[in-house]
């Protein structure tokens, strides 16, 4: 048992800080990502996926990021981690509500020296506030229970003049619940992470053949209409084998969370303004066959606890 400054308890278990709970909304997560540990993860897979992602993303230079401290809040399976920590020479703190910090840490075990890894929740986190250069928090604010109360933990943990970074599902209108997803997530969240995923399995063959064939007759729009993830941003060259499994991930991704909620990208960035920061970008970023509602925010006052 551990505690921080403020005397609050903590776990530590197989080298991991720990927030004390048990089960969690982001079980799922951890289950997704012990059963997915290295799909994403671009130095496993030969692509450039996350890493493109990352840097179109928050347009740091990895270079200029030698020796600063970057929290990452939800990192999953580690596949912004890998790339942090190989293209710089930063110190990166990635926390994720799930047992998926597992994954990463194993993921990422020859950059031990400059990676500190806990399971916490986003308004949990177990590092000193006012104290990175850096908060990035990708995929991760959809899923939370308080949108507006996870943007002000983020805000809390930079530095003042810091920067954080995020991006998440973007809310364009009411078309945007006319999509599949939604209709069976009345129900997905319900079902047990193995037998849903055991259910993808065996439903993924017909729909990824329905998909490809909306796709090759112009009718890419359709595809919102089937319960399978948009593969339209999958990773150049990946081969067969690897396409299904993405296509798995994806949609399990996308029916099994206990949070799914799309924010209009305003709405992001005035919850970073009442939080004391200024917005330095908002808007959508163009990656490789999809797009990003991203969100930049420098804090330039600090927060009252």
């Amino acid at each position: 048992m551990a505690s921080d400054a403020s005397g609050e308890q903590f776990i530590v278990r197989d080298g991991i800080l720990r927030v004390s709970y048990e089960k969690n909304y982001a079980d799922s997560f951890g289950f997704q990502w012990q059963s997915f540990c290295a799909t994403q993860i671009d130095s496993l897979n030969n692509s450039k996926c996350s890493e493109q992602r990352l840097l179109a993303e928050t347009k740091w230079i990895p270079e200029v990021l030698t020796n600063l401290h970057i929290l990452e809040v939800g990192c999953g399976a580690g596949r912004f981690t890998d790339i942090l920590l190989r293209k710089t020479e930063a110190h990166i703190y990635s926390i994720d509500y799930s047992s998926a910090v597992e994954v990463a840490r194993e993921n990422n075990k020859f950059f031990r020296n400059r990676l500190s890894v806990a399971q916490a929740s986003i308004l949990e986190i177990p590092f000193p506030k006012n104290s990175f250069d850096k908060v990035l928090c990708l995929g991760v604010l959809q899923h939370t229970a308080s949108v507006e109360q996870s943007i002000r933990a983020l805000v809390k943990q930079a530095k003042l003049n810091g920067e954080i970074v995020v991006d998440f599902y973007q809310l364009r209108g009411w078309y945007t619940w006319i999509h599949a997803k939604y209709l069976f997530r009345l129900i997905t969240p319900r079902i047990p992470p193995n037998l849903l995923l055991k259910l993808i399995r065996s439903n993924i063959g017909w729909l990824l053949m329905v998909f490809d064939t909306l796709c090759l007759l112009n009718l890419g729009v359709l595809t919102r209409l089937l319960p399978i993830a948009d593969l339209r941003g999958l990773p150049e060259g990946i081969n067969r084998e690897q396409r299904i499994e993405w296509a798995i991930l994806d949609t399990f991704d996308a029916l099994s969370p206990v949070y799914d909620k799309p924010q209009r990208i305003s709405k992001i960035a005035s919850y970073f303004r009442a939080n004391g920061c200024e917005i330095t970008f908002s808007g959508v970023v163009d990656l490789v066959g999809s797009r990003a509602a991203v969100v930049r925010a420098k804090k330039i006052a600090y927060l009252q606890d």
